[in-house]
């Protein structure tokens, strides 16, 4: 078998280590982008949806969103009708360097389907959304506490 999952894991992280270095001058590290541009592309979203859109557990994004909130990119506001739960909002520290993140995330994309044709470009991200739905069922069951069986 093709070992697709050690490419992509390769990609991850090649592009990690690369966005790790480049946003070390907006005082952004260990993936810490990640959950800002999630926050700027949803304003207002709960530390648990973030957590799970980044396929996380809740203590590691609830230790990256403290230090952005320490550092100045996000702040907690209590919602409305509920005083238990805290948004999750931008601030202009965090809207300023939005832009940039998309930029990087843009030319990263540029990079990777270089001399991929449309149609090559649509196959992939088909392909790769079939893929991570299939392991968001093993991700949900095993978050719950069940067992993989091997």
């Amino acid at each position: 078998m093709k070992e697709v999952l050690r490419e992509v894991g390769m990609i991850a992280r090649a592009l990690d280590s690369i966005s790790n270095i480049e946003f070390k001058e907006y005082e952004l590290t260990k993936g810490q982008y990640l959950y800002l541009v999630r926050i700027c592309e949803s304003p207002g979203i709960i530390q648990e949806k973030v957590a799970e859109r980044l396929k996380v557990d809740r203590t590691t994004a609830a230790r990256a969103i403290k230090k952005l909130e320490l550092n100045g990119f996000i702040e907690k506001r209590e919602d409305k009708q509920n005083k238990k739960i805290k948004k999750l909002f931008p601030t202009g520290r965090g809207k300023n360097v939005f832009p940039f993140l998309q930029r990087e995330h843009e030319y990263s994309n540029t990079v990777a389907l270089e001399g991929f044709s449309e149609e090559e470009i649509e196959a992939i991200y088909s392909l790769l959304q079939r893929v991570r739905r299939n392991i968001e069922k093993d991700w949900e069951a095993v978050k719950k506490g069940n067992k993989r069986t091997y």
